[in-house]
């Protein structure tokens, strides 16, 4: 096993940040359901905190546009939870009404999604671990982030932590 992951890691990481084939996808999410959701978050903060990925914010505006409606309520409501008491004008500088009920937040962009990321993060570093967690659960949508962060992913689960 431990050489198939090698070798997922490998293709995974000459993919960059593009998105991998569907079969590549199915084999990681395989990989990701079977680990436990501690080291599989451990993987995703390294992920979004890595140099060779996109910014935080534009891979969680992209994980926000996979998800379905009840995962969109989490991610925004853990995104506005970093934010605290910030969390008004961040959602009026995106262009929202702070009394948005979850079904609203469906219909939110991931542009708007990305603008109140980047804005958690900064009040809020540790917001990259909470995001982490929350992806930890959800693994199905970690398969859409592009191949160079599915193989960090790896790389954390297969050094086991």
């Amino acid at each position: 096993m431990n050489n198939e992951v090698q070798a997922l890691i490998q293709q995974l990481s000459q993919k960059g940040n593009e998105p991998a084939p569907p079969e590549v996808q199915a084999q990681f999410q395989q990989i990701a359901q079977s680990a436990p959701p501690e080291v599989l978050s451990q993987g995703l903060q390294d992920a979004f905190n890595s140099d060779r990925t996109p910014p935080f914010a534009q891979m969680v505006a992209q994980l926000f546009g996979q998800a379905d409606g009840q995962q969109k309520s989490g991610i925004l409501g853990a995104l506005l939870g970093g934010l605290g008491g910030a969390a008004h004008p961040a959602l009026a500088q995106a262009g929202i009404n702070a009394n948005a009920n979850p079904e609203q937040a469906t219909q939110l962009s991931t542009g708007q999604v990305e603008q109140i990321a980047q804005q958690a993060e900064q009040a809020d570093p540790g917001i990259v671990g909470q995001m982490s967690q929350f992806y930890a659960r959800h693994p199905v949508l970690v398969k859409s982030l592009g191949g160079m962060a599915m193989a960090l992913v790896l790389g954390r689960m297969r050094s086991g932590g």
